[in-house]
């Protein structure tokens, strides 16, 4: 009977046995451990935001402000000092971590399901099914990234839907390389014959007894283009391509301040810096996730 859950893949007690171990080896990686710092104070920062005592992000009180300056009336402090327009630097950073997370959270999500379809599909088939995916990657990756994002904006209009469209047409071929090249040493293996023996569906083979298996080198991969899409959007906004004012962007508040950076330098340089940490953080977690993988 064992045996029978077993080759069923009915093991929903040992994966969260071994989900368990995973969480407690991030412990034991010191680079985990920092990028997961890293990444949960901004997630953090963009859950609380609502409830945190922060001013109007989009609020002109005094422009100009250095940090730590008190506000007219006493009462508060501008800890990260206001920008040219009087906007509090502090409440812009924190809502905008808000919507750099929603984002390219959404982005990378709609990236990975368009590439792990085309890739599982490339892979598993073969023939034409995997010379035709194929070609469509490799004409797709011949372009620069960025001069792709920025094509497919000015094409169709800056939106955040817009944006999500134009990560995940330039981002899902190449997921779609990693998982066919994962696939393609998968499907050879003997649970997979075992699942076709018993007559199982394409798709589930696909999508239960194959994909799993490469849920290693994908979860190293997401946290990599996490950091890719953040930078993406970043470098969007300072293109005034990115997601609409007046709420807050963190590329927009950097191109927004660049002009008069000798008076407003602090205006600039602590959104660079958030873009910064939150990038550093994906990264090393990324590493540390691969480290433990390796000692595994």
């Amino acid at each position: 009977m064992a045996a029978e859950l077993e080759v069923h893949g009915i093991e929903a007690p040992s994966r969260i046995r071994r989900l368990l171990a995973t969480l407690a080896l991030v412990r034991e990686s010191r680079i985990a451990m920092i990028g997961a710092l890293l990444v949960g104070f901004w997630v953090a920062m963009a859950i609380l935001a609502p409830v945190l005592p922060l001013f109007d992000p989009n609020q002109p009180i005094l422009p100009l402000q250095k940090p730590l300056t008190p506000t007219p009336d006493g009462q508060s402090t501008f800890w990260l000092g206001t920008d040219h327009k009087g906007r509090d630097v502090l409440a812009r950073l924190i809502w905008g971590s808000q919507r750099v997370l929603v984002w390219a959270t959404l982005a990378t999500l709609t990236a990975y399901v368009a590439g792990i379809v085309m890739g599982v599909t490339a892979g598993y088939f073969g023939g034409w099914w995997d010379e035709a995916l194929s070609f469509l990657a490799n004409v797709l990756l011949s372009f620069p990234v960025m001069v792709l994002y920025i094509v497919i904006i000015t094409r169709i209009g800056a939106s955040p839907l817009n944006i999500v469209l134009a990560v995940t047409f330039a981002s899902a071929p190449g997921i779609m390389r990693i998982v066919r090249g994962l696939v393609l040493d998968l499907r050879n293996r003997d649970y997979v014959a075992a699942a076709q023996v018993r007559g199982e569906h394409p798709l589930y083979i696909m999508f239960v007894e194959i994909l799993p298996n490469a849920r290693g080198p994908l979860i190293v991969d997401a946290c990599l283009r996490m950091g890719y899409t953040t930078i993406a959007l970043a470098t969007l906004g300072f293109l005034g391509l990115g997601l609409p004012p007046p709420d807050p962007d963190w590329g927009a508040m950097i191109a927004e301040t660049q002009p008069m950076g000798a008076f407003a330098g602090h205006a600039m340089i602590f959104p660079a810096l958030a873009v910064t940490s939150l990038v550093l953080g994906f990264n090393l977690l990324a590493d540390g996730i691969r480290e433990i993988s390796l000692r595994d």
